[in-house]
């Protein structure tokens, strides 16, 4: 059960992704973050309504509300800068980077207390290091500072997010989720108002931009709920296997060629799945 969560969790932000990346070639990276979070909030309102999964907030530091303020707040900041990044154009460097987030709340897991088993750490250790190769590291035609600061931020406002969506998972995972995107509309309100604007997008962008909302906050929901059946590390790390369905998607509808690394890294990334599941 664990495992398939977080793997549909990896497909729902890969998709996302890419077409959130895509859409950050026409349109300011912070406006597709705050229009797309918008609508996440949206599917979060009303997938409380019709489950009558709805709780009272509470505001202790046990609580989701509070978990899922510093998630929304990370989450939004990693957002951006990844999208920055992708538009940029150059993915073989921001994708790698960004995807060693599961570093950060795979390393709070164990810290925690969590044990794993033998074939466990070799399977999250290819898993990740196939993660990475697959979304197309460049190693040639030099690097640019910009692209790997926002890589960077990227990784980190991920890692922190999720260390907080498992977090306030103990607690709900769909109250977490969906405080995570009150916190991103709070966010957006005060962008828009503050460059009065919403980001200039036409009508056909609209259902695209609902897309990317609710397949990434579907996305946040599979993994924490994945959280709370079994070892976070192992959530985690199947969790972050997002940049191989963003390759794979790069290479279907973009017909973006993919590289021997990336081959390389998506069968390392299966043998990793493999072994998890075996361990």
């Amino acid at each position: 059960m664990i495992a398939f969560l977080a793997l549909f969790s990896s497909l729902l932000w890969g998709i996302a992704d890419f077409f959130g990346g895509n859409l950050t070639k026409k349109y300011k990276a912070v406006a597709v973050a705050a229009v797309s979070q918008s609508f996440g909030l949206l599917v979060g309102i009303v997938v409380i309504l019709a489950t009558s999964s709805w709780q009272a907030p509470t505001f202790d530091r046990n609580g989701y509300l509070f978990y899922g303020v510093l998630a929304g707040l990370l989450g939004f900041i990693g957002l951006m800068a990844f999208y920055a990044g992708l538009a940029t154009g150059r993915m073989g460097v921001v994708s790698p980077i960004s995807s060693l987030s599961a570093f950060i709340p795979l390393t709070v897991a164990i810290v925690g207390g969590e044990r794993l088993t033998t074939l466990q750490i070799i399977g999250i250790s290819v898993a990740l290091v196939g993660a990475f190769c697959a979304s197309g590291p460049e190693i040639k035609g030099g690097f640019s500072a910009k692209p790997i600061i926002l890589a960077v931020i990227a990784a980190f406002g991920f890692g922190g997010a999720i260390t907080f969506m498992v977090k306030g998972s103990e607690s709900s995972p769909i109250m977490t989720m969906t405080s995570m995107r009150l916190t991103t509309f709070t966010i957006a309100c005060i962008l828009f108002i503050w460059f009065r604007t919403t980001g200039g997008f036409s009508k056909k962008d609209i259902p695209i931009l609902f897309f990317i909302g609710s397949f990434d906050f579907f996305g946040n929901l599979l993994l924490g709920i994945a959280s709370t059946k079994g070892l976070v590390s192992l959530a985690v790390v199947l969790g972050s296997l997002f940049p191989i369905v963003t390759s794979l998607l790069a290479f279907k509808v973009l017909h973006e060629r993919l590289h021997k690394i990336q081959y390389l890294g998506i069968a390392l990334a299966i043998t990793g799945v493999i072994a998890i599941s075996l361990g």
